[in-house]
C-alpha cells in the first residue's frame, strides 16, 4: 500500500480511487536543498508532501531568491497542479527545505481521479484557493511592511521549541525574503541591539 494513501485527504476515494492511487503513487525521498522541479520544466505530476517541505521560489531580477510559498506535509504543489491542467511549463522552482518524503501522482492519473473523485475536485478547488490567498497575504506585508518588520515576522513564525531557535542560515533568510545575506546580517544585528 501507498504511504500517500494514509494522508487524510485521500480516505474519502472510492476503493476503484484508492486502487489506482496504490498503483500509481511514487514516493521520492528528498535530502534538504535537493530540487525537485526547475523553472521551465514540464510537470510530471502531483506533488503531496509526505514528511519535511517543499519551498517553491523565484528569481528575482537582481538574482537573488525569493520563496513564494511552502508546501507542507499533507498538502499539495498548486503550481504543478496548474502546470499539469493547462500543459504549461512550471514557472517557478521547487527545492526539499527539510530532508523530504513527497508522494507524485503521475499526471494522467491525477486527471482520471479528477474526473471521477470528488474528493480530489474539492482538494483542487480548496488548494487553489489557500494559495490565492497566501500570496494575497505576502504581497500585502511586501506592499506594506518594511523588510524589518518582514525579518522580524519570519523569524517568530520560524522559531521553534522553548528556546525559539531559528534553524536557517542568513543566507536561506535572504532566499526567502529576497534580499542578501549583508542585509539580514545588518538587520539582525539591529533587532538584537533592541532587544
Amino acid at each position: 500500500m501507498s504511504e500517500i494513501r494514509h494522508l487524510s485527504i485521500f480516505q474519502a476515494l472510492s476503493e476503484e480511487g484508492r486502487r489506482l492511487l496504490d498503483h500509481s503513487a511514487l514516493t521520492l525521498r528528498l535530502p534538504e536543498r535537493r530540487t525537485v522541479i526547475k523553472r521551465g520544466q514540464q510537470v510530471s505530476g502531483a506533488y503531496f508532501v509526505l514528511r519535511g517541505r517543499l519551498r517553491v521560489f523565484t528569481s528575482l531580477a537582481n538574482g537573488k531568491e525569493a520563496t513564494l510559498y511552502f508546501v507542507n506535509p499533507g498538502e499539495t504543489c498548486v503550481l504543478a497542479l496548474n502546470s499539469l491542467f493547462n500543459d504549461l511549463l512550471y514557472p517557478a522552482w521547487v527545492e526539499a527545505d527539510a530532508p523530504t518524503a513527497a508522494a507524485i501522482i503521475p499526471g494522467r492519473v491525477y486527471r482520471v481521479l479528477f474526473e471521477k473523485e470528488r474528493a480530489i475536485r474539492d482538494l483542487t478547488v480548496s488548494v487553489m484557493s489557500t494559495l490565492v490567498l497566501r500570496l494575497m497575504d505576502e504581497l500585502d506585508q511586501t506592499q506594506t511592511c518594511t523588510l524589518e518588520q518582514r525579518l522580524a515576522n519570519f523569524l517568530v513564525v520560524r522559531a521553534s521549541g522553548k528556546e525559539g531557535i531559528v534553524r536557517y542560515t542568513q543566507q536561506q533568510i535572504a532566499g526567502h525574503l529576497g534580499t542578501s545575506r549583508e542585509v539580514v546580517a545588518r538587520l539582525i544585528g539591529r533587532l538584537a541591539a533592541r532587544g
